[in-house]
């Protein structure tokens, strides 16, 4: 997930970690225990003068299957639930305004299920998943087949 966003104008970093949970400092074992309650998440620093929030919602739609609510592609389980967090009222709104407006396109035929959420505290990952894009691009490609044919059919 962090690929479309680090790429972009107005990025200042995208870092990969977890979220919502109720164990301190998560492993990545733990967390793919499915034990923890964290879903795995980028957290995204950005210049909003160069890139709004509407863009990264936008380019956000546009990684994810929003109507599977139990993985995303070969990512299975709740831990890779599709979510949008938030950190500020005005985010919120923009995000449900963005999902609303994706279920009334009728792009999708099933529901948007993605929930928008505030956003709590954030763990990073560990090292070896951060910019795995870049430290193992044949692996990345791979395992990212299915997504970008789903991306390929519908965007």
């Amino acid at each position: 997930m962090i690929q479309p966003f680090d790429t972009q104008p107005g990025i200042v970093s995208v870092t990969s970690g977890y979220t919502g949970g109720h164990v301190p400092n998560p492993t990545y074992e733990q967390v793919l225990s499915h034990t923890t309650g964290h879903t795995e998440a980028v957290k995204i620093e950005f210049d909003p003068t160069l890139m709004p929030y509407e863009k990264l919602v936008e380019i956000y739609w546009q990684q994810t299957d929003p109507t599977d609510a139990l993985g995303q592609f070969e990512d299975r389980g709740d831990n890779y639930r599709p979510v949008i967090f938030y950190t500020s009222e005005e985010q919120k709104r923009t995000a449900e305004k963005s999902r609303e407006a994706l279920q009334k396109s009728g792009r999708f035929t099933e529901p948007i299920v993605t929930t928008i959420e505030p956003a709590a505290t954030f763990y990073e990952a560990e090292d070896y998943h951060q910019d795995f894009y870049k430290k193992d691009p044949e692996r990345y490609k791979e395992s990212h087949t299915n997504r970008a044919n789903f991306i390929k059919e519908n965007w």
